[in-house]
């Protein structure tokens, strides 16, 4: 059985058959930067990097692309209200955006194009699309027609009359129709602006998108991939204004993941109800983070909790328990008898299965599951090898093998929780307590230390003795 992934043209799970054999080349939209990411950001990126990661494992040499928005109304109108020029707003979120994928695990991309410096491209594409006719002037603007692409809807599944009844379409009379879109806006004053020949101005949202991807990956490519809300309409109108411009089939598989909801609505910006990565990998294991995330089909809806987190956080202990163990025993080189008593057979077998189910669309809910049973299948082959009844060597080759598929999902590397950040006024505070307690252990008073231990244990703080002084840390 090979790989098979649903595809959201056809609404149904496809075999994939890239366009050149044994190669994939990948296009993902990426975030438009004017705020930190927040954990549907996340979630988006670690979906995409797994599938990067599992093609690769499969043997696929893999392209990826993942693009910044680097100019846009938001982009714009943020800097103005901080005073600071577009740009400079776009590339401080830039780097808080590569500083939160990091720490989720999440790989950077092959090319990580930015918009502006795309604009050529642009504006080669816009004067492809005029010259087909598909494209039309309004004073300085150009705008997609979309009557003139007839298979418009196909990815959404719907058709225009149902779109604009759907869409949140911005009131422009000098449209022809209410679906057409910008590809070019004319400038304004006060914001970012490039010379065409259509005037000074900047390009739309959606031409960005097609002329990267195109620019790197040529006419038509393997996986396009973002969010479920670019369906429609930013999808859509990337497969019209690239299949219009070019007459070429644009993209042969459209994957989707699904939101993150904070208990019945979607986690967005606009309703302002997001978690920022930045405050939950603070407050959480990232690890545990990436492994709760994971837990959940990447195209269904994941309910948000932290005590889920905290759950996974527990679970990893026990993946890092085994890790310690097999380098104890590997340093310590105890020979022992027997052989395997069928665990590589096993370890063969939890392989098969999580490739499996890899295939069956990226499917790692179900592959976290396999290395939890192949966790307890160790666990308990451990115990016969500490008491000497079989041989260290398959239990280090089944350890070995269990690390490599998690890494197939970006587990097991190592990442640690960054220290909390404790406010000067709290430090001092716990520091004046942790000395004071010394005092009174040294007085001997023990009911006074008890008392202070609580007191401590009130402000989130861990206190540990030890022979030559007292340590302490704010709970994880």
């Amino acid at each position: 059985m090979g790989l098979k992934i649903y595809n959201t043209l056809t609404r149904q799970k496809e075999e994939f058959l890239p366009l050149h054999p044994g190669e994939v080349r990948m296009y993902v939209c990426g975030v438009t930067v004017y705020d930190l990411s927040h954990i549907g950001h996340g979630r988006s990126a670690l979906a995409f990097d797994v599938i990067c990661r599992y093609l690769r494992f499969r043997g696929y040499q893999v392209r990826f692309i993942r693009n910044f928005t680097d100019v846009d109304d938001k982009i714009i109108n943020r800097a103005r209200e901080e005073g600071v020029p577009p740009r400079d707003l776009a590339e401080r979120y830039i780097d808080e955006y590569r500083k939160d994928m990091a720490a989720l695990g999440v790989a950077d991309a092959e090319v990580e194009p930015k918009a502006t410096d795309h604009i050529p491209q642009m504006i080669r594409l816009i004067e492809q699309l005029l010259a087909k006719g598909v494209a039309y002037r309004v004073d300085g603007d150009v705008y997609f027609e979309v009557k003139r692409f007839p298979r418009y809807g196909r990815l959404s599944g719907k058709n225009p009359d149902e779109l604009l009844a759907g869409a949140r379409v911005e009131v422009d009379e000098r449209k022809r129709d209410p679906l057409d879109f910008a590809l070019w806006k004319a400038s304004k004053e006060g914001e970012p602006a490039w010379r065409s020949p259509w005037g000074s101005g900047r390009p739309g949202w959606h031409i960005e998108c097609s002329a990267m991807s195109m620019h790197y990956l040529g006419e038509s490519f393997d996986i396009h991939g973002g969010g479920e809300d670019l369906v429609f309409p930013h999808h859509e109108n990337e497969i019209a204004q690239s299949e219009a411009a070019t007459g070429c089939p644009f993209v042969r598989y459209w994957i989707h993941n699904g939101f993150v909801n904070l208990g019945a609505e979607k986690m967005s910006k606009s309703l302002g109800n997001i978690l920022t990565v930045k405050e939950l990998v603070r407050r959480h294991d990232p690890e545990a983070l990436r492994l709760y995330l994971l837990g959940t089909h990447y195209r269904n809806p994941l309910d948000f909790a932290d005590e889920r987190v905290e759950q996974a956080a527990r679970a990893l202990e026990r993946f890092r328990s085994l890790f310690e163990e097999a380098a104890r025993l590997a340093v310590k080189g105890t020979p022992a008898p027997g052989g395997d008593q069928g665990l590589l057979e096993e370890v063969a077998a939890a392989r098969g299965r999580f490739e499996e189910v890899m295939d069956d669309d990226f499917n790692t809910a179900q592959a976290v599951a396999v290395l939890f049973d192949l966790a307890h299948l160790l666990q308990t082959f451990r115990s016969k090898v500490m008491q000497g009844q079989v041989a260290v060597g398959p239990f280090l080759l089944g350890v070995g093998e269990m690390n490599a598929l998690g890494r197939v999902l970006g587990l097991f590397e190592g990442r640690a929780r960054p220290a909390p950040l404790v406010p000067p006024a709290l430090r001092a505070k716990v520091e004046a307590l942790v000395k004071a307690r010394s005092e009174a252990r040294q007085r001997r008073d023990w009911t006074a230390a008890d008392r202070l231990r609580e007191e401590l244990a009130g402000l989130g703080v861990i206190v540990e003795d030890g022979p030559e002084s007292t340590t302490w840390k704010l709970k994880p």
